[in-house]
């Protein structure tokens, strides 16, 4: 018989505010007397008794806050977890099997359990086999750890924990929240590498991912990006059996994508083993040779699925499918197409700019002319330290222009989401009121932007108390949200899972076109640029000293420019349309070269 979990996500409960316990108040269990849901006598919040619980799922479906969640697992979830969090928290199931010499990519929606498998393997978090309520005492880890050696004795998994316990294995690993860096570090970058250099290969893998300019700098006063360069130096920097790479894309640009994937490629050649978490999937297909899909439910339960092969592991993901299992986790598939221009002939111009040119001490850019127009998504690419911002800054009138003319329709209203939005003391319900005003309260509000992205089960929540994903998915929100004529999005893709970048892709499209107005995205990943953009800005020159700017052109030009800039040649895969990296000097690669068709053939 299938065993039924029942989950609370605790952030999201708020007796204070359903009346005290809504939930418990309508249980159907409890209305006869008995205790299925009671109030936490700690956290002062709800908690269900699953042993009490019918499964009748009238909680789930009366919350207001949608924190409750009851599940009733697949029967071929038999036994414990490997591990839990507590009373009605995530459940863990399996974890990802490590491979020698060999990179394995996961894949997987957020909040499944991808990061908590990375911090059981890598020896940061002791599994309780699902016995939360076991105190942590030295001794109760002890009889923990003897409990998971004897629960997967003869496996390679069991194997993997006896070298963990013994502290026979060497681990380094790159976490998520790199932001976190200069809270546990101050000094120079290049203290900090050569600190932890036990290959002798700082300089080389600093030039390698273009970091040797700001080696002398504070780590408190570096980029996204670059904290992202010494967090993955740092890792690869050191002699391990096992390499975890938690997200490593974030904030690179997509020429440090490549050269990233070619550093921790690399990493295999002592038969170390190499695994990896990424969003981004034409560089998870780059960077890896097997592929491990994390499916379950968001914040109740993750599974793991056997190694397969890149591509049918990726388009397994895709298809929603597992076929070996005959598990269907996703009750749609995703495919992508490219996004078809559907602008009118006297579409209106928003902003024309000309010759515009400006100049700081040590960087110039110069952009020669162009048009933004109604209805359009217009989509920049290329490398950091061209001017993206620069140029985001002029046409948007938050910085002044050395020499050119900028044209701009009177009186239009720009809605920016900057590249690192900084989060308010606020509850999202109210950030999202503040720029929607009476509209958020329509039903059209709540289907296009609450339900679309997302977004409703948040809306009691805290800014602060956000993940990464949910936080991008609320600024583009309010972006969205208004009487905007021109919205600026940077990097709206960060550390979002794929099924919501898709979301996000559609929501930015229908926007544009329906209300007509203008839309620049500056991305990195070039699957979501390809699905949302009509035309492409690229940005051109020497990172930290010179750029300029071609376009606006079709997208297939841009793609094309883009990719020829980073010398790697694009496919098209046949059954789901995603794009896919050729492998160099292949002869799909070769033949695209030689006929300068870079994106797709």
């Amino acid at each position: 018989m299938a065993r039924r979990i029942a989950i609370i996500e605790q952030d999201k409960c708020h007796p204070d505010k359903c009346g005290n316990l809504l939930c418990a108040r309508l249980c159907p269990v409890n209305r006869k007397g008995e205790d299925c849901i009671s109030k936490n006598t700690l956290t002062k919040k709800a908690m269900i008794d699953e042993k009490q619980c019918s499964g009748c799922g009238i909680c789930p479906k009366r919350c207001p806050f949608e924190a409750i969640h009851i599940i009733n697992l697949p029967e071929k979830l038999e036994g414990e977890p490997i591990h839990r969090f507590g009373r009605n928290s995530f459940e863990l199931f399996n974890l990802p099997t490590i491979k020698p010499g060999s990179v394995v990519g996961l894949i997987g929606r957020n909040g499944i359990g991808k990061s908590t498998a990375f911090e059981v393997l890598a020896g940061n978090i002791t599994p309780n086999n699902g016995n939360y309520d076991t105190e942590l005492t030295e001794e109760n880890i002890k009889l923990l750890k003897e409990s998971i050696l004897q629960k997967y004795s003869n496996s390679q998994i069991g194997e993997y924990f006896t070298k963990v316990f013994d502290k026979k294995i060497t681990i380094s690993y790159k976490p998520q929240r790199i932001e976190l860096l200069p809270k546990l570090f101050s000094g120079k970058v290049i203290d900090l590498l050569e600190k932890v250099d036990e290959k002798g290969k700082v300089n080389e893998m600093m030039d390698l991912l273009e970091l040797t300019q700001v080696k002398d700098n504070n780590i408190s006063d570096l980029s996204g990006g670059e904290l992202q360069k010494v967090a993955i130096i740092a890792t690869a920097l050191k002699k391990a059996d096992v390499y975890y790479f938690d997200e490593p894309s974030s904030f690179l640009d997509i020429t440090s994508r490549v050269k990233m994937a070619k550093l921790i490629q690399s990493l295999k050649e002592d038969n170390s083993a190499v695994m990896v978490i990424e969003h981004d999937i034409a560089t998870l297909d780059y960077i890896s040779d097997e592929i491990q899909i994390v499916y379950g439910e968001r914040a109740c339960y993750g599974v793991t699925s056997i190694s397969k092969g890149v591509r049918k592991g990726i388009n397994d993901y895709l298809e929603g499918y597992l076929p070996e299992d005959n598990v269907r986790f996703r009750d749609y598939q995703i495919k992508f197409s490219r996004s078809i221009a559907e602008l009118k002939e006297d579409a209106q111009t928003l902003v024309s700019y000309k010759n515009l040119k400006k100049s700081f001490e040590n960087f110039k850019m110069n952009a020669e002319g162009g048009e933004i127009k109604r209805g359009e998504v217009l989509a920049i690419m290329g490398s950091n330290g061209l001017g993206k911002s620069t140029f985001v800054k002029m046409i948007t009138n938050q910085l002044k222009a050395d020499e050119g003319e900028i044209e701009r329709e009177a009186e239009m209203k720009i809605s920016y989401k900057p590249q690192y939005p900084e989060p308010e003391d606020i509850v999202v319900e109210d950030y999202l009121k503040h720029h929607a005003g009476k509209e958020m309260q329509s039903g059209w509000y709540e289907q296009n932007i609450l339900e679309k992205l997302n977004i409703k089960s948040i809306l009691k929540s805290n800014l602060r108390n956000l993940s990464g994903g949910e936080l991008q998915k609320v600024f583009v929100a309010g972006c969205l949200s208004g009487d905007s004529d021109l919205i600026v999005l940077d990097e709206p893709s960060a550390f979002i899972d794929i099924e919501d970048r898709i979301n996000i892709a559609e929501v930015i499209k229908e926007f544009t076109r329906k209300k007509e107005i203008a839309c620049v995205v500056v991305d990195h990943d070039v699957q979501f640029i390809e699905y949302l953009g009509d035309k492409m800005l690229v940005f051109e020159g020497i990172p930290g000293k010179e750029g300029s700017v071609y376009g606006p052109c079709p997208k297939e030009e841009g793609m094309n420019r883009v990719l020829k800039m980073l010398e790697i040649t694009y496919r098209k895969d046949k059954d789901t349309n995603r794009a896919r990296i050729n492998k160099p000097n292949s002869q799909l690669d070769k033949e695209q070269r030689s006929t300068g068709n870079y994106y797709y053939i």
